[in-house]
C-alpha cells in the first residue's frame, strides 16, 4: 500500500512533538529518508520555538476544574427537574383535592 505524502504532512506535526506511536515514528522516518525537502520541513518544525510557545491549556488542575464544573451544572440540573415535577405533582395534587371539595356538597345534597 502506497502512503501519500499528505497522509505523512497530516502526521507530521504529531510526530515532531512526539506524540506518535513507536511504529508511526519509524514509518515517518523511513519516509522522510525518502523525501528530502519534507525532511527539511520537518527539522525546520522541530527546531522552531514555536511549538514551544503554543499553550497547553489541559492540566490536572484544569481537568479536575472542569469535571467538577460538570457535576455541579448536573447537581443543577437534577434539583431543578426534582424541583419541576414536585410542582407539577403538587399542582394536580392541589387541582384533585380543590375539586374533590367542590364535588362533595354536589355529591351528598
Amino acid at each position: 500500500m502506497e502512503i501519500s505524502r499528505n497522509i505523512i504532512l497530516d502526521i507530521l506535526p504529531l510526530y515532531i512533538v512526539d506524540e506518535v506511536s513507536p511504529e508511526t515514528r519509524a514509518f515517518v522516518e523511513n519516509y522522510l529518508e525518502s523525501d528530502p525537502e519534507l525532511a527539511e520541513i520537518a527539522r525546520k518544525l522541530s527546531s522552531s520555538k514555536l511549538l514551544e510557545e503554543i499553550p497547553i491549556p489541559i492540566t490536572k488542575e484544569h481537568e479536575m476544574e472542569t469535571y467538577e464544573e460538570a457535576k455541579l451544572q448536573q447537581r443543577r440540573y437534577i434539583i431543578t427537574l426534582v424541583a419541576v415535577i414536585s410542582a407539577v405533582f403538587l399542582f394536580l395534587m392541589v387541582a384533585a383535592l380543590a375539586g374533590l371539595f367542590f364535588l362533595i356538597p354536589k355529591i351528598w345534597m
